[in-house]
């Protein structure tokens, strides 16, 4: 009754006389707001996205679809030209908000509401469109309620569609607070505790994904009480809300929105069935880890990785280090591999909590870093193929542990390219995972990472087994540049893709002058002059000065290549509503396993024989440049990055995820 009666004065307010609203009108209004559109030159037939960006006043809040036990929710009322339908009024998560017992849902600080306009098609270029729209809303604070209103305006002109970057993030950041579609049916159950009506959700939420501080946010009135405390568990892939039911008859169907505490939240419709209570918590972190030690355990193996492990293992075969010696190598090996990996998890971290949708690897989705990448491996392989010795400090392996730990930062910043079986998963789960836990996500990869060589230095027995030293160990130091040329090879080609050819040729142009830099710091070392890395100054001041000045080029539409499409979530939801099985894949030009993948199991020629047999649609989608809506497909499907790879069956609810190393047998085998 409480409620009822705060509902209808908030109404009468909002709804009231012309004389309050002309007293109304000429004080400023405690909630700021102004119409954005994400393109002011839409292209018919397209769909134009509106925001509301609302700020309100400090002490002053706003409020949500649902305003909870008191409050009232946005009214528009739109004035649009002929042929334009707006959509629904769309909502970024609330804050919770307690006052005299009553729980409200609101916006105490800055917030976007967000409309879909949809424009018809066969408009005139240069047509104006001006979009006109009145918001009525309640503003309040925790002792007074003021009705508003704004009357806004913008105007549109049919053109292209060109969205310039800075709207195009604005808007990605407003859409990363908008809750996303869970994609599985939940349920819900009305138990009976101790005489009282108690409502039990069921979510399918999998154990893997982080829930630390989750509440549900209800759309279906009448479903629960606001106002009573909510207690959630895991049920393994069940994440289960209990709260006290509202009173009265339930209604048939509960929609709302599950946020997880971990910046992440989903759209949730459940209807009628059992939900049992939880039984205990998952062991997502510790699984997480071991998986995160087992990739970068795996990460060794890769060619930008195994000639610099190999070099230290040699250097400890050759110079018979002392088991004091060899420990103190391999404890700074693992403190640069251990360092990096968290310094480039953390920076991850911060771009997500700043509404960025970076990824593992991010930093290769900037040209800078890949021209960096570039001359650090070039200069790698010239050391490998014996061209020059680094001078002091000495690197890999002939310095002790200030090389020692050198190396070990190089092999894992080299390494993010890569990523194979176990990582994936672990690193999707970090994404989800408290900050801490996630963290330590990222040590177990830089664990894994560096325990050949851990192992190396702290058994002695490991170090007997190796090899003697002889002429050989040069011949395989040579042999051993080869994949570290290679590497570099395939930088020089992402970097062509992400800065064009210009950025290319300034790349290898910067690698050249490096290599005779290096080759004349060679000879002075050969000829034992003192001073013999003089040479290689000026080509570092060069190289820094390349790097500051490549700069990312835009990247083209590709022409997709025969019998693919570009992903998008609109056509995938297209062809699964028309029964077609659809193979959808994630890739980018600077991940090493992505590409290997492509050119031994994907692009076969009997691979496209199976799925042209099996009418299988194949959609790609091309992560180079980190674009947010990948990303966020990305992390709604437990990845924090590239190769991801998707089975969609016909009929099937989920997709079957297969593993990150494909075979062409594995593709040709999957159900039509």
């Amino acid at each position: 009754m409480v409620r009822l009666c705060l509902m209808l004065l908030a109404m009468l307010a909002l709804l009231g006389t012309g004389e309050a609203r002309a007293q109304l009108a000429g004080q400023s209004r405690h909630i700021a707001i102004r119409l954005v559109a994400e393109t002011d030159t839409p292209a018919a037939g397209q769909e134009v996205t509106l925001a509301f960006d609302s700020r309100p006043e400090p002490g002053w809040h706003g409020y949500w679809q649902n305003p909870g036990d008191a409050g009232v929710e946005t009214r528009l009322d739109w004035t649009l030209p002929a042929g334009i339908a707006a959509g629904p009024l769309l909502y970024p998560v609330p804050q919770r908000l307690t006052v005299a017992g009553l729980m409200n849902y609101v916006y105490e600080g800055p917030f976007a509401q967000l409309v879909r306009l949809k424009l018809p098609s066969g408009m005139a270029l240069g047509t104006r469109l001006p979009i006109r729209v009145r918001s009525d809303y309640l503003v309040c604070t925790e002792q007074l309620c003021v009705p508003e209103h704004a009357d806004l305006s913008v105007d549109l002109t049919i053109g292209d569609g060109r969205i310039s970057p800075e709207r195009r993030a604005l808007f990605d950041r407003w859409r990363a607070a908008l809750p996303r579609p869970l994609g599985s049916a939940a349920r819900f159950a009305v138990v009976q505790d101790e005489g009282a009506a108690r409502l039990r959700i069921g979510v399918p939420f999998p154990a893997t994904e982080a829930a630390t501080d989750a509440y549900f946010y209800p759309l279906t009135p009448d479903a629960l009480s606001y106002s009573a405390p909510q207690r959630v568990a895991r049920d393994g892939d069940l994440l289960v809300i209990e709260t006290d039911a509202a009173e009265g008859t339930l209604p048939k169907r509960i929609e709302g929105v599950l946020a997880t505490g971990s910046g992440q939240a989903f759209t949730v419709s459940a209807q009628p069935g059992a939900v049992s209570a939880p039984q205990g918590q998952g062991s997502m972190i510790l699984l997480a880890l071991l998986g995160a030690v087992a990739g970068g355990l795996i990460l060794n193996v890769m060619p930008c990785v195994f000639p610099i492990l190999s070099l230290k293992a040699l250097h400890l075969a050759r110079a018979g280090e002392s088991a004091r010696g060899a420990r103190q190598e391999a404890l700074a090996y693992t403190a640069g591999v251990l360092l990096t990996c968290l310094a480039l998890g953390g920076a991850m971290l911060a771009l997500r909590a700043a509404g960025v949708a970076a990824g593992w690897a991010f930093q290769l989705q900037d040209s800078r870093v890949i021209l960096l990448l570039l001359l650090l491996v070039t200069g790698v392989a010239l050391n490998l193929a014996g061209l020059f010795t680094l001078p002091t400090p000495r690197f890999a392996g002939e310095s002790g542990a200030v090389g020692a730990f050198a190396t070990g930062a190089l092999a894992a910043f080299v390494a993010t390219p890569c990523t194979g079986p176990f990582l994936g998963a672990a690193m999707g789960a970090a994404l989800v995972l408290p900050t801490l836990a996630a963290l330590a996500i990222f040590a177990g990869l830089g664990l894994g990472l560096a325990l050949p060589f851990l192992l190396l230095g702290f058994v002695p027995a490991l170090r007997r087994r190796l090899p003697r030293p002889g002429a050989w160990m040069a011949r395989l130091q040579r042999i051993l540049s080869v994949p570290m040329f290679a590497t570099a090879l395939a930088l020089a080609w992402v970097l062509g893709a992400q800065a064009g050819v210009d950025g290319m040729t300034l790349g290898i142009g910067a690698a050249l002058l490096l290599g005779l830099a290096l080759w004349w710091t060679g000879l002075r070392q050969a000829s034992g002059r003192t001073r013999a890395a003089w040479p290689m100054l000026p080509a570092l001041l060069l190289a820094i000065g390349a790097v500051a000045t490549v700069r990312h080029v835009p990247a083209q539409a590709a022409a997709p290549s025969e019998g693919t499409e570009p992903f998008t979530e609109a056509r995938l939801a297209e062809l699964r509503a028309s029964g077609k099985p659809v193979f959808a894949y994630f890739t980018a030009d600077w991940c090493v396993t992505c590409k290997v993948n492509e050119k031994t199991a994907i692009e076969t020629a009997r691979v496209r024989d199976v799925f042209a047999a099996k009418k299988v649609a194949v959609l790609v989608g091309d992560w180079t440049d980190g674009d947010p809506a990948l990303g966020r497909f990305l992390e709604a499907n437990g990845r924090a990055g590239v190769p991801l790879y998707l089975w969609y069956a016909p009929g099937a609810e989920t997709p079957q995820v297969l593993p990150q190393l494909l075979t062409s047998d594995m593709l040709a085998r999957l159900p039509g």
